[in-house]
């Protein structure tokens, strides 16, 4: 059991570091976004996971799952809607400036 504890939670740690390290190196936003958003929701939740087998199944564990739920569900849909929020206002600006950049 400490074993896969250990496992998980270097793994979830892992996966945390990489995703700063893209934040740092990828050069747009779009690019940090990705990695920030993929790397976060699975470290947090193979983090979360090394707990519950850690702590065992009780009321906790249940708990540790809704938010694993809730971390699935809500950080690929925040990215999403920020990332298509900045591309209409790229594309908005583009427009402005008389015509479409590529």
């Amino acid at each position: 059991m400490i074993i896969v504890f250990g496992m998980l939670a270097i793994g979830g740690l892992f996966f945390l570091v990489v995703g700063t390290i893209g934040l740092m190196r990828f050069p747009d936003m779009l690019t940090r976004m990705h990695s920030a958003a993929k790397c976060d929701t699975l470290g947090a939740a193979l983090i979360l996971t090394a707990l519950i087998i850690y702590n065992g199944l009780n009321i906790v564990s249940l708990k540790l799952i809704l938010i694993i739920l809730f971390l699935w569900l809500t950080n690929p849909t925040a990215t999403h809607l920020i990332a298509k929020a900045n591309t209409e206002q790229s594309f908005k600006k583009s427009i402005k400036g008389g015509g479409i950049e590529r």
